[in-house]
């Protein structure tokens, strides 16, 4: 039997904190159609053909809770939904994009279910999801399908949109430290941190990094005087206009020499040990192809090693290594290289790989380097002949701990000098445990955004946690990179008191922004009058540099259909649990389900936080319990069951009292403030205001505002509403 493929109704990205969990999803619906008949163990030979497709399935534990746990499942039967999960994350793993959480939810409609992927990139989630499909439907209905071509595709797509090794181990590093990340385009820009307390990097670039030491460190000859000046061992040399020049340059110097372009990367073009004139104007022409000049200096004898100073620090180093080949009597050179070199499994063309592999056709200078020797690509050396092929090599080797101090201090030295605050320095020495002058090593080049795969994997030593040595230079221990937000859910009020509590937060001295149903606002300057409660707006203000602290509403739909716009908050408010009749298009029908989702707001604060919750309804109530910080109950009375609870535990509350505002901490209380003459608005009652009042009490009361500073607050805020609008000036041409 042949069944009919799985449909996908909608694909929803939640690309913040949802119902399902507090990282980025895809969320699927899908109409299963005839297999809700058909679970696993009743379709002849799936298990068999799925699990010999995918074999690395058996990693999974699904609800067993242990290994091959889900296979288990298969074999004793699952839906097609559920399948569809684990398979999409399977592809995802393959692809290189490492993740675990899924789920599988029936919706109250025969055959429809949610099909929910954690996504660390949404296209390529998507990518996966279409082929997770596509392959199970194949599995199904016993047809070919091509696994490896369709992974490595997905590989190819996961290459080409997520962050490269040196960018994804910083945010990395980052995420470690609690320190919130936003991607800010296709490429490797990562903000981490946000608003005014944010900090950018660009792989491993920072916004500290300057454009002029950068534009000198790619100045080789200018680097080289810069570091002469402080004292600083570089190779003696100069730039060169032509191949005859070169050769009077290095006859000038005394041979042998090197020949580099002075400003390529990863030693492209480079000739070492040159003591011939052929040899130099030869070299010369290959290091032209490379760069924009060509620059003579002399040969310093030794090995290569990159010393990756952050912050005047080093924090790790790289032992480069030449490459050879040895000959069988039969097969040529380039033959050799393939079988050789490029057969190393730490080998490959993309950055997740620690070696390069060796293109003889695509690197004159190699071939330089097999004619000074006496042979050619195809020429087949003797049996037991070895070929140097190139006298730099990979930088493969971890020899961190083998640094002498004072060749650290040097290298630490030439960032300085040349003003970078991320560099790699590269060194020449046969012994890097030894001072540089005891051996005539020299510092050959600093470089700018200096690549990290080298010391994430390298060939040979441990690996150095390089990305979280640049988070740790960028925000000094104990600071996140967080600014104060407050986080309101709910339906009652909530516009209002996102302006409240925006205009508290002003008073305090800071720049507020505010993304809320009345718009868009930073400080008291509207930027977007539509409707701003959503993911899009709450991003604006994430990125914005000039926002102290931020306040978003954050509706059932909202966090439903696109997630919060930020990871946690110091503030989460919540009003009510109403509104469930609403949510029907989420198959969201009861005051119970939309608890699940509301929880989310008191879920994401942070332990240093606090929720302030609405004592009067009881879903809200329970959502005390999931605080990782303070509780602060608001009611309109003292007698609530949840805010005399929370009291006799010792917790604070806010209600009402004789017209006043009663603070209370424990069975201590007192008189807060006031309870002012509040402006009618729209849809307002009287008790739904002061409630509203009461919330942003308590999260000015959380936010450590001053009672004074909040009394004063309220007052103005009210005289605002109640002033009415003035009409703008009509503008006179002149006259």
């Amino acid at each position: 039997m042949k069944y009919k493929d799985i449909e996908f109704l909608r694909i929803t990205p939640l690309r913040g904190p949802n119902i399902w969990t507090y990282r980025p999803i895809i969320e699927a619906w899908v109409d299963i159609g005839e297999l809700e008949e058909a679970p696993s163990n009743k379709i002849p030979g799936f298990y068999e053909r799925l699990s010999a497709w995918l074999p690395s399935l058996i990693e999974h534990r699904c609800s067993e809770g242990e290994r091959g746990g889900f296979l288990q499942r298969l074999r004793e039967g699952t839906w097609a939904a559920h399948i569809l999960e684990h398979v999409t994350l399977e592809l995802q793993n393959l692809a290189g994009q490492r993740t675990g959480f899924g789920k599988a939810r029936q919706t109250s409609q025969y055959g429809i279910y949610k099909v929910v992927v954690r996504s660390r990139q949404e296209q390529v989630t998507r990518a996966c999801l279409a082929a997770g499909r596509d392959l199970v439907m194949a599995a199904i209905n016993d047809t070919h399908y091509d696994v490896p071509g369709a992974i490595e595709k997905l590989r190819e797509l996961a290459d080409k949109l997520c962050l490269g090794p040196s960018t994804g181990s910083i945010v990395e590093g980052a995420v470690e430290r609690g320190i919130p990340f936003i991607r800010l385009n296709e490429g490797n820009l990562v903000q981490l941190g946000h608003g005014a307390r944010q900090r950018r990097i660009w792989t491993a670039e920072t916004d500290s990094t300057s454009a002029i030491a950068e534009s000198i460190s790619r100045d080789k000859d200018l680097t080289k005087t810069l570091l002469t000046s402080c004292g600083l061992p570089v190779p003696e040399g100069r730039i060169v206009t032509s191949p005859e020049d070169a050769w009077e340059a290095a006859e000038e110097i005394g041979v042998p020499v090197a020949v580099k372009p002075t400003d390529a990367n990863h030693a492209r073009g480079v000739s070492l040990e040159l003591t011939l004139r052929e040899q130099v104007e030869a070299a010369y022409r290959v290091a032209e192809e490379e760069g924009s000049e060509v620059m003579v200096e002399r040969y310093v004898p030794g090995v290569e090693h990159r010393l990756l100073v952050v912050g005047n620090r080093l924090v790790a180093a790289s032992r480069g290594e030449t490459a050879s080949v040895v000959g069988d009597g039969k097969s040529t050179i380039a033959q050799l290289i393939e079988t050789q070199i490029n057969s190393d499994p730490r080998c490959g063309e993309d950055e997740s790989f620690p070696l390069e592999p060796v293109r003889v056709e695509r690197e004159p200078a190699v071939q330089l380097e097999l004619q000074r020797q006496g042979f050619g690509p195809e020429s087949i050396p003797p049996a037991g002949k070895k070929v140097l092929i190139i006298r730099y090599g990979n930088l493969a080797d971890d020899v961190t701990d083998e640094v002498h101090p004072e060749v650290a201090e040097a290298a630490t030295l030439a960032a300085r000098v040349v003003g970078l605050d991320i560099a790699g320095i590269d060194i020449v020495a046969e012994d890097i445990s030894r001072p540089l002058e005891a051996q005539r090593g020299a510092i050959v080049e600093v470089n700018a955004g200096p690549g990290l795969l080298m010391h994430l994997k390298p060939a040979g030593g441990k690996p150095r946690p390089v990305g979280q040595a640049i988070v740790d230079n960028l925000f000094p221990a104990g600071d996140k990179g967080r600014i104060p937000i407050v986080g309101i859910a709910g339906t009652q009020g909530t516009a209002l008191i996102g302006r409240l509590v925006s205009w508290l937060l002003q008073l305090t001295g800071k720049h507020v922004g505010l993304a809320c149903r009345d718009g868009l606002f930073l400080d008291k300057r509207p930027v977007d009058k539509k409707d701003s409660a959503n993911w899009a707006a709450g991003q604006r203000l994430l990125i914005n540099r000039s926002v102290d602290a931020a306040v978003f509403e954050n509706g059932a739909a909202m966090i439903l259909g696109e997630g919060i716009a930020y990871d946690r908050c110091q503030i989460g408010i919540v009003t009510d649990a109403d509104g469930a009749e609403a949510l029907d298009h989420f198959d969201i029908h009861t005051a119970e389900q939309l608890y699940h989702v509301l929880r989310t707001q008191v879920d994401i604060v942070l332990p240093e936080g606090a929720a302030v919750l609405n004592a009067a309804d009881p879903h809200v109530v329970r959502m005390a319990e999931l605080c990782d910080g303070e509780v602060i109950f608001y009611g309109l009375g003292s007698e609530l069951p949840a805010i005399a609870e929370h009291r006799a535990r010792g917790g604070r509350a806010l209600f009402l009292r004789d017209n006043r505002i009663m603070l209370a901490t424990g069975a201590v209380e007192g008189p807060f403030l006031e309870l002012p003459v509040l402006a009618a608005g729209k849809d307002e009652t009287d008790a739904g205001r002061t409630a509203s009042l009461l919330a942003a009490v308590g999260a000015a009361v959380a936010l450590d505002i001053p009672v004074e500073m909040i009394r004063v607050g309220i007052e103005t805020f009210e005289q605002d509403r109640k002033r009415p609008a003035r009409s703008r000036p009509r503008r006179v041409a002149n006259q």
